[in-house]
This record gives C-alpha cells, structure tokens and sequence, in this order.
C-alpha cells in the first residue's frame, strides 16, 4: 500500500489565556507519588481530545482571526471559575528545585501559567483527516492538539494544557486539546471545555448588543495573504500518543463505570487492567500499572503496582470482593459531543490518552451521583 501523503500544517500563532480575575492565587493542589519517583516518560501522560466542527465553506482570513479571538477571550473568562487549568505543574518544595524532595511530591500551582493556545490551519480537507483510520488516524490528530513534553528538570516553565484550533482548507475546523493528567483527569478536563463552550456563547450574544473591544479589533487587523507562520511541519511529526516506535506494541483505552463504594482504588484499577486486557485479547499482562486518583479534597494520588499483584482481585469488578459492578463504558457519556460552538455541535469527537507502550495506566474519576469512570490504558501485545 502507498504511503500516505504527509499534510502540512501550519501553527500561526501561539498565545498564552490567563484568567480574566485574580482566583485561586498562591493555593495549590497536592500530588503525593507512592512508588518511585515520576521518571521523564511519565511526566508526559495526557489525555487529547479533538473537536471537528464544519465550516460554511472556505471562510475569509478576518472570520478565522474573530473566531480565534472569541476563544481567547472565552478561555480567559471561564479560567475564572477554573484556577486549577491554567495552573502549573511543579515539585513541592521550597522553589520547586529537584533537591527538595525525592521526586515523590508535587504540586499543581494555582492560575500560575495559563492555557497555551495554538491557531494552526492545515492544507487538507477535514474529511481527508476524517476518512483516515487507525495509526494514521492518530499520527494525523497528534497534529491537530500540539504537546510539548514536561522538562523532568524543570516542569514549572512547561505548560500541562494546551488548546488548538486549526482551520482546514474547506472552512471547517478543530478544536484539538491536550492536558496534563498530573494537572486534570479527562472527565475535569471535559467539565471544563463544557464551561468554556458555555462563556463562548454568552460573550458573542452580548456582543449582538455591545461590541466587544478586543474582537471589534480583529476587524481592523489588515493582512493581505496567511497570517504569518510561526512554524510549519507535517502531520506525520510527532506522533506519541498510542502508537510507541516499535510499530508491534501499541495501547488502548477502555472505560469502566461503576460505584464510588470503597477508597480502594488499587484493588479496583487491578480488576479492571486484568478485564481490559482480557477483553483485547492480550495474551500477557503489563508488567505495572499506575493508578491515578483524586480524593475528595481534590489532591491527587499516584501510585504504582507491580503487575503481579492484586489481579486476584479482578473479580472485584463483577460484584464479588469489595461488592463492586463495574460495567463498560463509552467517552460519549461525558457529553463532549454535544459540545456546540457557533450553535453547532461537531460531528466527530477522538478521545486518546497517552502512557508507556509497556505499563498499564488506570485513571478513576468521580462521575457525580456516587459513580467512577475508571479509563484503562493497556499495551496490545501482538
């Protein structure tokens, strides 16, 4: 079969939202590391999610500029609700310096960095992107939500959230996020787009009333061809989420719903890893899982298991052990498909959470109304 022709993007701008009032300031949140140290490849664990919106046909460059701008300027009036995402992942101690600690306790710095926004077109078609499957699918997505890897000497000066929004040649477009999951577990992350989409439509109907100064701006911004690019690059650059570099191994999602019954997050992420792998048919289980949980005062725990302990417990899962029934569940559940902006919904939504190609990685999350949403990321092994 023929190579795929590479697609090139362009990134046109990169801004940084901030919240549009001082909340949150000086306050963190914990995170405790229970194993050994958080190594360089696992500070880069995220959760990516990629928003397709259509367009009404190639739209002028002045229009893409207003759109931009209504996002920016929503981000930073929803972040006012939500400190924790426009925060900044650092090692807790005194100046944040490696020295301070084992490497086992970190924190989330409140409203200390912000949102890293990306304006990005592409020269292909959004249905060239759509009608790509499998690895290619995600090696192109991997384009359309920008990650910079965590610096494991200096995590303060990187950024854990990123939005991008990138127009395709037919004039529609995509909203690509991707997020740190030391800084937000996926269901956080999604609450959060959902305020976002919310503010972005409040802020354009009151601009039917009153004109907003900074978008009534946009309007006299003149630029006679593309804005001018900051980078270029192809979509086949990048590529880190599921796929590893050996093309043999790569990881999967699944998801689990079930009762917020017990604190015993190891023993039910154990028995879930075991049916996920069970269910994808992989003769071998990982060799370690992590479990990443919060607690109810919102301070997150990391913990690591060997592979080889507590897979007895799977029955847990199907109502035996700790009297818990976990059934399989779906990323539309979370409601981002009906995420509208500029009063439509998208019409596709991915969902990829990226770990080493070589561990288990368990994410449980409260999902109101005394349930969990328990994510399972495990490799295939061929």
């Amino acid at each position: 079969m023929a190579a795929t022709a590479p697609m090139l993007i362009h990134v046109e701008s990169l801004q940084t939202a901030v919240p549009m009032r001082m909340a949150g300031a000086g306050k963190s949140l914990p995170i405790a590391v229970s194993g050994p140290p958080l190594t360089a490849a696992e500070l880069q664990r995220r959760f990516r999610a990629v928003l397709y919106y259509r367009g009404a046909g190639a739209e002028a460059e002045a229009a893409a500029r207003e759109r931009a701008a209504w996002v920016k300027e929503s981000l930073c009036a929803a972040l006012v609700d939500h400190p924790e995402m426009a925060g900044r992942l650092r090692r807790r101690g005194d100046g944040g310096n490696d020295d301070d600690d084992d490497g086992r306790l970190w924190e989330v710095k409140l409203r200390d960095t912000g949102v890293r926004l990306v304006q990005a077109s592409v020269e292909a078609t959004m249905a060239e992107f759509l009608e790509a499957r499998g690895v290619d699918r995600e090696r192109k997505e991997a384009a359309l939500a920008l990650w910079t890897d965590v610096d494991v000497h200096e995590p303060d000066i990187c950024a854990p959230l990123f939005m991008q929004l990138t127009r395709f040649s037919d004039g529609g477009y995509a909203v690509g996020v991707s997020c740190s999951l030391l800084l937000a577990d996926p269901l956080s992350l999604i609450g959060f787009l959902k305020s976002w989409a919310r503010k972005n439509a409040e802020m354009q109907a009151q601009s039917k009333h009153v004109a907003h100064p900074v978008i009534q701006y946009t309007h006299y911004i003149q630029s006679p061809g593309a804005a001018k690019r900051v980078k270029s690059g192809t979509s086949t650059l990048g590529i880190a989420t599921t796929a590893a570099d050996d093309s043999t191994t790569t990881t999967t999602t699944v998801l689990f719903g079930a009762p917020d019954t017990t604190s015993d997050h190891r023993a039910l992420a154990a028995a879930c890893v075991g049916m996920a792998s069970k269910r994808l048919g992989g003769a071998k289980q990982p060799p370690r899982f992590t479990v990443m949980a919060r607690d109810s005062s919102k301070g997150l725990h990391v913990q690591t298991c060997c592979g080889t302990v507590g897979y007895g417990d799977r029955e847990a899962c199907h109502g035996h052990g700790h009297g818990l029934a976990a059934r399989v569940a779906q990323w539309s559940e979370a409601g981002l498909e009906d995420l509208a902006l500029e009063g439509s919904k998208p019409v596709h939504v991915s969902y990829s959470i990226s770990s080493s190609a070589d561990e288990g990685l368990v994410v449980v999350m409260p999902a109101g109304g005394a349930q969990l949403l328990i994510s399972v990321t495990v490799p295939n092994y061929m």
